[in-house]
């Protein structure tokens, strides 16, 4: 059954500030209610290419970026002020933003790794689960929103980038979960920094389709999302420095960023590294090349934050 735009909140509601409070870099264009699910009702931001900005690269339009927020899956919002700058870097160089609300499964755990895998399974599917429910809607409602649907990369944060990675993973298996897009839908690439895959069936095996172009980056001595793996018999869950064995064994189309004794740092790295986004996008997604990228950076340069480094400390909060 088609969706259908169930609310639109004008430009001009949306750039309200109130007294003394800090302009931000960007707002949204558009905000639209995309599910309603018995907790809570999900809503999605989207921000147009700039004006005057070149939405075009190599006579190819360039792809809407579909944005997912980090927190943990137990906080965090798709207008976190801490985005809104890389929004603007994107809408600048011609790229559509969308990014999308989703339920948070580990709201109120107090400690999260396999032992609770369960848990952490069923955190990691809702939020899949509405990452498709916003295609969908985008899916339904293309023309009104001028997104084509066949030009979306799907990018993420922390609990976002798991999400994004998870999902692709759902739909080239064909997965009951993927099973809800329209026939033969495909991302158009993806991007992940610091995120992982779970999988109950031993090493990651993307049976049915090989993974759309993929971007990776994940700090080494990342502990909150492993840059490795943490496995138990065929249960396990894989972080970008153990994916990228599968991707470059199967000949996968991907570039992968080691960032050599960074944390989970890595995770708000979006701004200072545009460039291998753009390259990535570009080249990869936009020009369908295979052009395979494994390197390891050092660079002082990077993001260094001073947020949530361990499961410890995000879950004691």
């Amino acid at each position: 059954m088609k969706h259908s735009i169930l609310i639109a909140i004008a430009l001009l509601a949306a750039t309200v500030i109130p007294a003394g409070a800090a302009e931000p870099v960007i707002t949204p264009d558009e905000t639209y209610l995309f599910e309603k699910r018995d907790t809570c009702d999900l809503f999605l931001d989207i921000y147009n290419p700039a004006k005057g900005s070149t939405t075009t690269f190599d006579g190819r339009q360039k792809p809407t970026i579909l944005f997912m927020f980090g927190g943990g899956f137990i906080r965090g919002t798709r207008n976190d002020e801490d985005y809104l700058p890389w929004f603007k870097m994107l809408t600048d160089n011609g790229y559509g933003v969308v990014s999308i609300d989703y339920r948070l499964g580990l709201k109120g755990s107090d400690k999260v790794g396999v032992a609770q895998v369960n848990v952490l399974d069923k955190a990691i599917h809702m939020a899949v689960e509405d990452l498709f429910s916003a295609t969908n809607f985008i899916f339904d409602n293309a023309r009104q929103l001028g997104i084509d649907p066949a030009n979306i990369v799907i990018a993420g944060s922390s609990a976002g980038a798991i999400t994004v990675m998870q999902a692709e993973y759902e739909i080239c298996n064909g997965t009951s979960w993927a099973a809800v897009l329209p026939e033969g839908f495909r991302y158009a690439g993806v991007m992940s920094f610091s995120g992982a895959i779970l999988s109950r069936e031993g090493k990651v095996d993307y049976r049915k389709h090989s993974p759309a172009p993929t971007l990776m980056l994940h700090g080494t001595a990342d502990s909150l999302v492993p840059y490795k793996q943490i496995a138990f018999f065929n249960l396990g869950f894989f972080g970008g420095g153990k994916l990228v064995e599968r991707f470059e064994k199967f000949g996968y189309n991907y570039n992968m960023y080691h960032f050599i004794d960074y944390g989970h740092e890595i995770s708000g790295s979006m701004e200072t590294t545009m460039d291998l986004q753009k390259r990535f996008l570009e080249t990869n997604v936009m020009q369908g090349k295979k052009r395979i990228i494994e390197a390891w950076i050092s660079d002082p340069d990077v993001y260094k934050g001073v947020g949530v480094q361990s499961r410890k400390e995000l879950y004691s909060k």
